[in-house]
């Protein structure tokens, strides 16, 4: 029986859980945001939202690195006040996964809040319900099935990212090394056992989380499975 390492599962489902906190709180908030309030510009800044989908991960592993190296921004500000290097770290793993992912959480988030009928919005407005208040009560509890779907994709995607981790976090065994850069390293040594379970393994897994989504999206409120 082959001895499998499991602290790479382990550590990209914790890049991947730290992932989708991350992006419930951006992602849901920018799908707020651009499905509510029109302005000069609100599509360019979905664009640019929308980019990790699109570009090359080593791309986005490149802007990471040059935001948060030593010399970079982030990074020689991090080091500077909080002696805090990200790089070659699992935290570096969790922002490499969160930008990746972050549009799929985005994406049907904002279309989630879109599809909110808004006159019960207004309604609840007229009987003086808050701002904040309506969001919490009225517009999420409507869009949370969206939402929910999202970030069950957006956690499988974290699960399988690789270009923008090994970039910026690199492979190190039990530290950085997730399940993607592990199956990676056992091709590259020839150890074709090991990279079979490994991918028999992710595979299963995000299998699992896209049958969720997938069901979580094919009920929509007010069908006859939410009334039985």
């Amino acid at each position: 029986m082959l001895d499998l390492d499991w602290s790479a599962l382990w550590l990209s489902l914790k890049v991947a859980g730290c992932a989708s906190a991350i992006n419930l709180i951006a992602g849901v908030g920018a799908g707020a945001l651009l499905a509510r309030w029109r302005w000069p510009g609100r599509e360019l800044l979905d664009t640019v939202l929308t980019l990790p989908m699109v570009l090359p991960p080593t791309v986005l592993g490149y802007y990471l690195l040059v935001l948060i190296g030593r010399n970079g921004p982030l990074g020689a500000w991090l080091d500077e006040h909080f002696g805090i290097d990200l790089i070659f770290t699992w935290q570096a793993a969790v922002l490499a996964a969160a930008v990746a992912s972050f549009p799929l959480v985005f994406k049907p988030a904002r279309a989630a809040f879109e599809q909110v009928d808004r006159q019960l919005e207004q309604a609840a407005r007229s009987l003086g319900v808050s701002e904040l208040a309506v969001f919490f009560r009225v517009t999420l509890p409507l869009a949370w099935r969206g939402i929910l779907a999202g970030l069950l994709l957006g956690f499988a995607r974290a699960m399988g990212e690789f270009g923008a981790t090994i970039m910026v976090a690199g492979s190190i065994p039990g530290r950085t090394q997730t399940l993607s850069i592990a199956i990676y390293e056992a091709v590259q040594a020839g150890n074709d056992g090991r990279a079979n379970l490994l991918v028999l393994l992710s595979s299963l897994l995000c299998i699992a989380v896209l049958l969720l989504a997938a069901r979580l999206v094919g009920r929509t409120p007010g069908s006859r499975r939410d009334l039985a």
